[in-house]
């Protein structure tokens, strides 16, 4: 990476702020209604506790005494409320918070597969890191004890300023692995002096796909960052704009952003890219499955952000086919292939389970699932449910029939206003609702905790999607359940689903892969995994051409790999080209057309 200019800046003074106390969370709330079919309620309807709060001290207002790690935990960071997420829980170590939660026992067998050159060796505490005081202050607040493989691997890789394309499920502590080394790298080589003005400079760019995506990384973010004078702003789309621009106005170091929220805004003038220093693309596939492209590229290659070589580029996704691989190596420069393997992906931590379902059958037998589960507390008290469903409409349909015979439901999906979605949001994580119907778009990338059951009402297209949709359950180590309602028009899916299974070592009904056998025969079955040869993880590409593949078990060292290509391209030379991104060529070649996505920034 190129040097940068460290600014001179007074030494900080000890915080004057009062010692630091655990958060006093609410009141647990119960499951279903336990009047049964209590009349027909809104999806968006939440249970009142008629117990008193009791006052608290210091940060943490408003809460009982004792800390619950399944409540969803407001803190003040600042003068701003934070909503902590699963694994990030301040409290009693005792009660599951922070990384203290995850069974780590379900990583020891796990593959990562880690391939470049020079690769820094894996560390197998935090204190092997040197991350600084204020952060590995706030990572004891947030009961980390051990870091999970992803963060293992990453964290050293990126600390060394390395460029880095990443492979892991969403629950598997991607987010830290790329905003401890940001947060580190920005108190190391020093803030810059506060400015406050019409343009924004951040010092550090994240970019996710979706509103709720980003809304959680910058609460995450923002808790390690605490007392640290770095400052994190959000920007997405979907919210008042005036608001977001006011808070950059204040100052930002690292700007968590949607794409196309972001391009509006550097087109206004009101963000310049030329201080960054590190940029990282969450859910980097999603993004450009949903058509943001052109505008990713418009932000790494047509702005004033440093070139590649003169940044930090990281890229985490759950998956990376070969030819997403290729694209991305347009940002990124000598950059290390990291793919740790999937939680559950050869255990039985997710049973999957396949029912054939006809259509006009599956409220009814969605119905008694639920009623059996609630029978036998399969779940517990506190286990949450998401049914996917195919349509927008059908989402709001299923969720209002749910409640009306006594099963709590709310919806998500992207024609809701951001208000309505943080409302279904909320509801749902602290059990007032303890269904959420949703799309598989609505839902990608949330860390939401409690997940026991995913239940596929309509199957996807692709068996990508179907990945994504278990993968909100079954995490951390933890097990769950994913049942599909299959039929007749899932016969594409069939035998991509039953390799699936097999490679889960889950039960496959006999039915099923004889459908398998039929779909195999009239040629269905194709995705994004048969293009991509991706399944949890992936391949690097640059391994099949070069023979540079090295692997390392979870407990062992990291090879240090052989001679490999750089896949980096110049963005002078892109400019230079002009803007081919929304040319028919341009969709013949890479086929992703013309597509510029709207409705989720």
């Amino acid at each position: 990476m190129a040097p940068w200019t460290t600014y001179d800046f007074p030494p900080l003074t000890p915080s004057t702020r009062p010692a630091y106390q655990p958060p006093k969370p609410k009141s647990p709330l119960g499951g279903f209604h336990s009047t049964g079919r209590g009349g027909c309620r809104p999806h968006g309807w939440r249970a009142r506790s008629n117990s008193p709060r009791t006052g608290g001290s210091g940060k943490f207002e408003n809460f009982s005494d004792e800390p619950n790690p399944f409540d969803e935990v407001v803190e003040k960071f600042d003068g701003l409320n934070v909503r902590a997420q699963e694994g990030f829980v301040m409290g009693n170590p005792n009660n599951g918070g922070g990384n203290s939660g995850i069974n780590f026992d379900a990583y020891e067998d796990i593959p990562v597969e880690v391939s470049g050159q020079d690769v820094p060796p894996a560390v197998n505490s935090f204190a092997e890191i040197d991350l600084g005081d204020g952060l590995n202050e706030n990572i004891k607040r947030c009961k980390y004890v051990k870091p999970t493989p992803i963060q293992r691997h990453a964290i050293p890789i990126a600390m060394a300023g390395r460029d880095l394309m990443a492979c892991a499920q969403t629950g598997s502590g991607k987010t830290a692995a790329f905003c401890f080394p940001i947060i580190a790298g920005i108190l190391r080589q020093g803030l810059p002096p506060p400015r406050g003005g019409r343009v924004a400079f951040p010092l550090a760019l994240i970019l996710s796909p979706t509103r709720e995506l980003s809304s959680q990384i910058h609460d995450e973010a923002k808790k390690f960052a605490y007392e640290t004078g770095v400052k994190v702003v959000v920007a997405y789309g979907g919210a008042p704009m005036l608001e977001q621009l006011r808070k950059l106005e204040r100052g930002v170091d690292i700007l968590v952003a949607t794409p196309g929220r972001l391009v509006d805004m550097i087109e206004r003038g009101r963000i310049s890219l030329r201080m960054v220093r590190y940029l990282a693309l969450d859910e980097a596939d999603r993004m450009l499955d949903m058509g943001f492209e052109p505008q990713i590229r418009k932000i790494v290659q047509q702005t004033d952000m440093p070139p590649t070589g003169a940044r930090q580029t990281m890229l985490f996704s759950a998956t990376f086919p070969t030819e997403i691989q290729r694209l991305a190596s347009d940002f990124l420069s000598n950059y290390i292939f990291l793919s740790v393997g999937r939680v559950g992906s050869s255990t039985d931590l997710i049973a999957q389970k396949v029912e054939f379902v006809y259509d006009v059958d599956k409220k009814t037998h969605l119905k008694d699932l639920l009623v059996s589960e609630k029978m036998k507390g399969t779940n517990g008290k506190h286990a949450l449910t998401i049914v996917f469903v195919e349509t927008k409409r059908a989402v709001d349909q299923l969720a209002y029939w749910l409640s009306c015979n006594g099963f709590p439901a709310t919806a998500i999906h992207g024609d809701k206003v951001q208000m309505e979605r943080e409302r279904a949001l909320k509801s749902f994580k602290t059990g007032a609702t303890p269904i959420m119907v949703a799309t598989d778009v609505a839902a990608r990338g949330l860390d939401i905790p409690r997940v026991a059951h995913v239940i596929n009402f309509d199957l996807p297209r692709d068996i990508d999607d179907y990945v994504h949709r278990i993968g909100r359950t079954g995490r951390a180590g933890k097990s769950g359940i994913a049942t599909a309602f299959f039929n007749d028009k899932n016969l594409p899916i069939a035998k991509a689903l039953v390799d699936l299974m097999e490679e889960a070592n889950q039960e496959v009904p006999l039915w099923l892969a004889e459908y398998a056998k039929t779909s195999s025969t009239y040629g269905h079955g194709s995705s994004r995994r048969s293009r991509g040869g991706a399944k949890f993880g992936g391949h690097d590409y640059r391994s099949f051409n070069y023979a540079a593949d090295y692997s390392s078990p979870y407990g062992g060292e990291v090879p240090s790999a052989g001679p490999c290509v750089t896949g980096s391209s110049s963005s002078a030379g892109a400019a230079a080209a002009g803007d081919p991104y929304t040319s028919p060529a341009y969709g013949f070649t890479h086929g992703y057309g013309s597509i510029v996505a709207t409705g989720w920034d």
